[in-house]
């Protein structure tokens, strides 16, 4: 296979299971307040130029390690008392202050969410887009992509090992870990949401996350079924495609996110 074919069909690996674009919005500012204020709109559904285009990118980049690399180097170290906090995560985490929500524009917390994102890519980023901004705590809300096979089909097993080497790593470098449980998802919008992501599925992976929370002493920020209707799905109004929250669905989590990253500064 020539390259412009195998940059094809990773392209259609990468977008089948995925219900958002991989290209990313624009990068943040560089201050740890002001980065997270600049909303981008949604971009429109990719030409196949543009897909081969973003294959060809994976395939020098995979982990997407230049998304932040230059507001990185701009990030000052931490004022002192300063509790920063970055959130690590995919496009649930990309999307918010940036098109969807309100961030937490009064606060020292840093989004460096990537859309598409599985937990193999936020794995090998960790150390440059959590570990090098010397953050208090780090909130990790990840495994819905890895779900809908996005970079590969991987087993519930592969999700946990990879969380858990990210909590290894956060705690070898003394930062506090929130570890958070992945949004359900509901066919109001998209028939094929709960086929790219089987809620049973989910399911397991949050039991695995909260018993793993409680086992190893972790902050849990169990955000699931906060988001959950009556029929114990995505609840169709905090949501604008059954995958991710929109406006009304941050603004359920804001609170939550809020009292986690409370309770874990002040262990």
């Amino acid at each position: 296979m020539n390259r412009a074919c195998a940059a094809f069909a990773l392209a259609g690996l990468v977008l089948m299971g995925s219900a958002c674009t991989t290209v990313a919005p624009k990068s943040q500012a560089a201050s740890t307040v002001d980065a997270n204020a600049k909303a981008t709109a949604a971009p429109a559904v990719p030409t196949s130029e543009q897909k081969l285009a973003e294959a060809q990118k994976q395939l020098a980049d995979w982990p997407q390690l230049a998304r932040y690399h230059a507001d990185n180097e701009t990030v000052a170290k931490p004022a002192k008392g300063e509790k920063r906090v970055v959130f690590m995560g995919d496009s649930i985490t990309d999307f918010w202050g940036r098109g969807q929500g309100v961030f937490f524009t009064d606060k020292p917390y840093i989004n460096r969410g990537i859309s598409g994102q599985t937990t193999p890519q936020m794995l090998v980023r960790f150390r440059a887009d959590v570990v090098a901004l010397n953050p208090k705590a780090v909130v990790i809300l990840a495994g819905t992509n890895d779900i809908a096979g996005n970079t590969g089909k991987q087993s519930v097993q592969m999700i946990e090992d990879n969380l858990a080497s990210m909590v290894d790593i956060a705690r070898a470098n003394h930062i506090k870990v929130i570890l958070a449980t992945v949004l359900p998802v509901s066919d109001y919008f998209d028939p094929n949401q709960s086929k790219n992501r089987p809620p049973e599925t989910i399911k397991e992976l949050n039991t695995w996350i909260r018993d793993y929370a409680r086992g190893e002493h972790l902050v849990l920020l169990d955000y699931y079924p906060a988001m959950l209707d009556e029929e114990g799905v995505f609840k169709k109004s905090l949501t604008f495609d059954g995958l991710h929250p929109n406006a009304a669905g941050y603004d359920v989590m804001r609170p939550l996110a809020a009292r986690a990253i409370a309770l874990a500064l002040g262990k």
